[in-house]
């Protein structure tokens, strides 16, 4: 996204109208991946060697040997704590230090005992804590399963396809190369790439040209593969980002799923493509359990998918019987650094969450105005347009929080700077943003114009911050600057620069109301191999290729850093990045990138968004009506309606597409879009609960029905409706000319509320809804208790100390439950000075209670309950309302016959009180 020409653009990269395929590679393409696909399954010449088994209170290490080239791998065994297991193999002693991934995990993992349970020339037998749960390892060939009683539960290496591509001189400058050489044998049906075909003189070993890009692989093949089976599993999900299904796939045939951070213009849908983002996070699931494989590597790396039937048998004497099982099974494969891999047993979904958020951290909490909506484009033209547009809003009675501004905003594309004349008073311009408690977000990219009278850049070569060429250079590339150097994110000390920068004396014009948007961070270099980073590009000890998938991570980390600096550790920030990695949901929100006004785009943004939710990044969204092209009026009140019950609620658009502000399409679809929009701000309370439980715990926002129903097969495909929480289904109108929609109910013997008109629907069962333009088929489960704020307002800020509505679906099978969760809003004080609110709602024996679940919080608000309404209820003959000490009141009520509705309005107590409202 950005700026410049549409045609320099297309200049730069070679495209037109849609993505160039040409511009980047597939497996055939990469020397690597084509080399280790090449290989096919069959007997590994990987070997245990059982008598360097060591054992100790943290791990157990044994060495593999390649009995084709002889090369010794260690392997090191972990039971850490949470029903998880690590398994890390590298080379015993390599040449020099092979790259390992820091500043991920969020600590390091803490450990349980290992202990062995049997023993013998064939194996061994570890127990992983539970009686019935073991790690098996097999020594010739080498093959680790996990079992559970007689159940397989995960086997690697089962197919043969391990593969450590060890360091080595390379022949024709070492006359140590021999020792590192097998005689140039042909590669056999099973042999590891680096098992028998080391012949120097094969293609892409230690240079490998693209289009006119070579890669000089000073270290040459580094490559690692390891297959995974799964029995018993047919549905299998995460990996993003890609333009694909919630299910990934089986790749046989095609091209594996691609894990490397491209700035793909325009991309295509239903493909395994690399896209912006890489976390190599894939979950499974079937009726009994979920599972998670977490493949802990920044290289670029492919994921192979194949499905089939297999017959397991014996197994030592752990697996019992033979029996015809559907398997899945993965093989992934990364072109550098070593195999570390995480198996998240699970069982439960959640429990996979809390696995992988023990790891790599939960989501950030952002400041509740991030979750409202947000207005974007490229490019607001200057001051005077943004004054416009913030009191278009006013005048059609929209709220809206924030206003950004895309690359065009800047000094010639120079980033803290403000175009002079465009721009001139910032400050002016953002405080007619703060007169309004709206708030702004501008764009940083990390591509910094080469210029020596640019501040930043001057400071970056000065202090030698840059990234190098392979030559020793600063490396520079071609972005919207034109000539541009990149920050070396990944040391401490560039970061560190990077963060001070968002000081207010040092970016000049900021203010706290101004938030950062990092664009353009894969990195993308317009005149790079794959519109990014020369693989031998170096930082520090590292080639680029080591760590690429890194590189936005840090970005975005240093930026977050940044903003928390500026307020001296008192403001959350909010920075919205396009390159992510696993770990990245702990610094703000993504989006799905450069998508298009097309229907298909709006279906593609469901199953993208729950693959992130499924992988921690709850905070993500895609852009309303489409980057590229025009929508019609009719699709953008569709995804307006969509991107509503999405978490991050962003329009924008592309420069060379008309202007699409809400009010511009006629009163009719300008209403539809406000109706739209005033849905969002009502449910701000319950938006900001889901993510104060996210950050708590882990648990994703939007999630497949799947994972609160994980025994419902129907449920395990699903990607075109989904839950918020628990507690709200969400079925989209994504098809052009649509009367009516099927959405499926989950639940026997459970109930759902539309949550427009109350009607009561039964679950387990397919309900085909009639619709309009205006409908958005939203369920409230019942068994829950949501809160709302009906006073909608300009933007979130303005509804501050508005008074609450609790909206009380009963069900015949469960007590009603819901949580309220308050704070001011903005601060980290709810965590450094505990000042906040967070109570119980529940409803039982015609009983509704409000209970104090932090008794050592302290906040407090003048926000009061002006109304509560009870969905599936009884009409009572009075309702009292009981207080903490005792004092009681009558309250009016109405009661809706036809739809067993109750409705007390102005109960008047306070939202932070205890209190019970009796129905009698």
């Amino acid at each position: 996204m950005g700026a410049l020409s549409l045609g320099w653009f297309a200049l730069c990269l070679g495209v037109a109208v849609a993505v160039d395929r040409g511009n980047f590679k597939t497996c055939e393409q990469s020397a690597f991946c084509k080399r280790q696909r090449a290989m096919k399954a069959g007997q590994s010449p990987y070997r245990a060697l059982l008598d360097t088994l060591e054992l100790s209170d943290s791990r157990v290490t044994l060495q593999l040997i390649n009995d084709n080239n002889k090369v010794h791998l260690l392997l090191e065994l972990y039971r850490l704590q949470g029903n998880m297991t690590r398994v890390k193999i590298n080379e015993l002693k390599p040449l020099k230090p092979r790259f390992e991934v820091p500043d991920v995990l969020i600590a390091d993992p803490p450990t349980e005992p290992l202990s062995v349970v049997s023993r013998d020339e064939n194996g061994v037998v570890l127990s992983l804590g539970d009686e019935a749960r073991r790690l098996i390892v097999s020594a010739q060939p080498f093959r680790l399963d996990i079992v559970e009683g007689p159940q397989v539960l995960l086997s690697l290496n089962s197919r043969g396809l391990l593969a450590f591509e060890h360091l080595r001189p390379r022949k024709d400058t070492s006359t140590f190369g021999k020792l590192f050489s097998l005689n140039s044998l042909p590669m056999s049906a099973h042999q590891a790439p680096d098992g028998g075909s080391e012949d120097d003189n094969q293609p892409g070993l230690w240079e490998e040209t693209f289009k006119s890009h070579t890669d000089s692989k000073p270290n040459g093949p580094t490559s690692i593969s390891l297959d995974f089976s799964l029995p018993g599993v047919e549905h299998v999900y995460g990996i993003p980002e890609h333009a694909d299904n919630l299910k990934l796939k089986s790749t046989d045939g095609g091209d594996p799923y691609r894990l490397y951070n491209l700035d793909v213009f325009q991309y295509e849908l239903y493909n395994p493509m690399a896209l912006y983002g890489a976390v190599p996070v894939l979950l499974s699931h079937n009726a009994q359990r979920t599972m998670g494989i977490f493949w802990f590597n920044a290289a670029e790396t492919w994921v192979d998918i194949s499905s089939n039937t297999t017959v397991f048998g014996k197994m030592l004497d752990y697996v019992q019987g033979a029996s015809e099982t559907p398997q899945t099974d993965i093989r992934w494969i990364s072109e550098s650094g070593i195999i570390d891999v995480f198996i998240m047993l699970g069982p439960k979904p959640a429990d996979v969450f809390t696995q992988y958020a023990s790891l790599t951290g939960t989501q950030s909490f952002p400041p509740l105005s991030a979750l409202a909506y947000h207005q974007c484009r490229w490019n607001y033209n200057d001051q005077e347009d943004v004054r416009a547009v913030n009191q278009g809003f006013d005048e059609h009675d929209i709220p809206c929080d924030f206003i950004w501004l895309d690359i065009e905003h800047t000094d010639g594309k120079r980033y803290f700077t403000w175009d002079p004349s465009k721009f001139p008073k910032p400050l002016e311009m953002l405080q007619d943003l703060t007169d309004k408690r709206r708030k702004m977000v501008a764009i940083v990219d990390p591509h910094i114009k080469v210029d020596s009278g640019y501040k930043i850049h001057s400071e970056l070569r000065s202090k030698n911050l840059y990234v190098k060429n392979k030559d020793g250079a600063d490396y520079e590339g071609w972005c919207w600057p034109g000539n541009a150097g990149y920050p070396d994110f990944i040391r401490p000390d560039t970061r560190a620069w990077w963060a001070s920068m968002f000081a207010y004396d040092q970016y000049e014009g900021s203010t706290e109301n101004l938030y950062t948007w990092n664009d353009m961070n894969e990195p993308s270099v317009f005149n790079g191999p794959e519109v990014t980073m020369h693989k031998d590009a170096v930082h520090g000890a590292w080639e680029h290729r080591d760590l690429h998938n890194l590189y936005g991570f840090y970005v975005q980390m240093a930026t977050a850093e940044g903003l928390i600096q500026r307020s001296e550790g008192k403001e959350r920030p909010f920075v919205l990045t396009r390159a992510f990695f696993a770990g990245s949901q702990r610094y703000g929100a993504v989006w799905t990138g450069d998508n298009a006004a097309e229907w298909d785009h709006l279906k593609i943004s469901i199953p993208m968004c729950l693959n992130l939710n499924l992988v921690g990044i709850s905070f993500c969204g895609a852009d309303v009506g489409g980057f590229f092209k025009s929508p019609s009026t009719e699709l953008l009140v569709r995804w307006y309606q969509a991107g509503a019950y999405q978490p991050f609620f962003r329009a924008h658009a592309h420069m060379d597409t008309p202007r699409r502000e809400p009010w511009l399409f006629g009163p009719e679809n300008t209403a539809l879009i406000r109706e739209a929009i005033l849905q969002r701000y009502a449910l701000l309370p319950y938006w900001y609960q889901l993510f104060y439980h996210a950050y708590l715990t882990g648990q994703p926002i939007m999630r497949p029905l799947w994972v609160e129903y994980p025994g419902d097969a129907s449920t395990f495909a699903m990607d075109d409706q989904y839950l918020l929480g628990r507690d709200l289904l969400v079925h989209p109108v994504t098809e052009e000319g649509a009367r009516g929609i099927t959405a499926y109910l989950p639940g026997q013997g459970e109930v759902w509320y539309d949550v427009h008109t109350f009607q009561k629907h039964n679950g387990a069962q397919n309900l085909y809804i009639p619709v309009t333009i205006s409908s958005i088929p939203v369920f409230q489960h019942g068994g829950s208790i949501i809160p709302k704020k009906l006073r909608i307002r300009r933007s979130s800020s303005c509804m501050e100390n508005d008074p609450y509505t609790f909206i009380v679906a009963l069900s015949p099978q469960r007590t009603a439950e819901g949580e309220l969760y308050i704070d001011d809003g903005h601060t980290f004080s709810y965590r450094t000075e505990k000042k906040f609110i967070h109570r119980r709602l529940t409803f039982a024996n015609n009983t509704l209670t409000s209970r104090n679940l932090a008794l050592d919080s302290q906040f407090s608000t003048p926000s009061w309950i002006e109304r509560v309404v009870i969905l599936g209820a009884q009409k009572p003959n009075k309702v009292t309302l009981r207080m903490a000490d005792g004092a009681e009141s009558s309250l009016d009520f109405e009661f809706d016959t036809a739809m067993s509705v109750l409705t007390l309005r102005k109960p008047g107590m306070n939202v932070g009180a205890d209190w019970s409202i009796l129905l009698q």
